[in-house]
């Protein structure tokens, strides 16, 4: 399978030792805040397996990070299928988790910029999305500094979320290859 290498990074398969660390940045109000709920050990070790399956279904998606001079694993970044329907599907996105002791160190945005290369680039993929509810503007912020655009006639309704609630409303961010 794929891995990345960044200046300071190394986005790359998941492993068992990531789990208990995956589960406890998971289960991170803080870190959760702008998703529907925190997740238990059962749910993201079943997060992990989907991960780990797309990955070796595809040869690339959400890589776990490691900091390779710092900590063994610090989160997520990558490339996932678009799993359920809406206006801008078939799509693949690319989104990001990070353990709340390894923010506001440009450690995101390091590892998304070489996650869009690859999909971009080397995977030749004609665009990229990204989405988020309007109120997480670290990640929507973190979507412009990687040259993503947002149309507000593109925002969507997520459908696994159900009619009123109030993270349903979502904002879509694209990304295309340049030379289309």
């Amino acid at each position: 399978m794929v891995q990345l290498h960044t200046q300071r990074l190394l986005l790359r398969p998941w492993q068992s030792a990531d789990a208990e660390l995956f589960a406890a940045m998971n289960a991170d109000s803080a870190v959760m805040e702008h998703f529907p709920a925190c997740l238990t050990r059962a749910e993201s070790d079943a997060m992990i397996e989907r991960i780990s399956n797309h990955m070796t279904t595809k040869g690339w998606g959400l890589w776990a990070l490691e900091a390779p001079t710092l900590a063994p694993f610090i989160g997520f970044c990558g490339l996932w299928t678009v799993s359920f329907d809406a206006p801008f599907t078939p799509a693949v996105e690319i989104g990001w988790r990070l353990a709340r002791p390894f923010w506001d160190n440009g450690y995101a945005f390091e590892a998304a910029q070489a996650a869009l290369a690859f999909g971009l680039d080397t995977l030749g993929l004609p665009e990229i999305v990204s989405f988020t509810i309007p109120a997480n503007v670290r990640s929507w912020r973190l979507m412009e500094r990687l040259g993503m655009t947002h149309n507000p006639i593109d925002d969507f309704d997520h459908p696994r979320l159900p009619e009123g609630h109030p993270m349903r409303r979502h904002v879509l961010y694209r990304k295309q290859r340049a030379n289309l």
